[in-house]
């Protein structure tokens, strides 16, 4: 029952709740997607250097030496002789392929240099070693 001396209200739509809704959503779907990130090595404790840079190469081989000597191929175990021909046939006919090296910074220097002797026989094949920013 209406009084005469109350005057017509237009239908409104109260956003704020709406408001709430959304940013609950987009709150779970920015933490969801940080939990879906993919770790492309092993953990190993890298070296520090000031002056490394980011590279953006399409197809990235991965070669991770950890401290215990276990030499790893793309998080496969392999060992250093068979290294070259493992890594020529990853990379196919891609000739964009760079090799990354993985050394924790207490590998000896003659195993890491091994293996940058079995990439550099590989013809194609960049090279680049893995470091963290100080």
């Amino acid at each position: 029952m209406r009084l005469p001396d109350e005057p017509d209200l237009p239908p409104q739509i109260n956003i704020l709740p709406m408001i709430d809704v959304i940013f609950a959503i987009l709150t779970f779907f920015i933490m969801s997607t940080l939990f879906l990130t993919r770790q492309e090595s092993l953990p190993v404790n890298l070296p520090k250097a000031a002056t490394s840079q980011s590279s953006r190469i399409p197809t990235k081989i991965n070669v991770t030496l950890e401290a215990s000597g276990l030499v790893s191929l793309n998080n496969k175990p392999t060992n250093i002789d068979a290294l070259s021909e493992q890594i020529r046939d990853l990379m196919g006919s891609d000739p964009e392929s760079l090799v990354i090296i993985n050394a924790d910074a207490k590998v000896e220097h003659g195993n890491v240099i091994a293996v940058m002797d079995k990439v550099r026989q590989v013809k194609g094949a960049r090279l680049a070693i893995a470091t963290q920013e100080p």
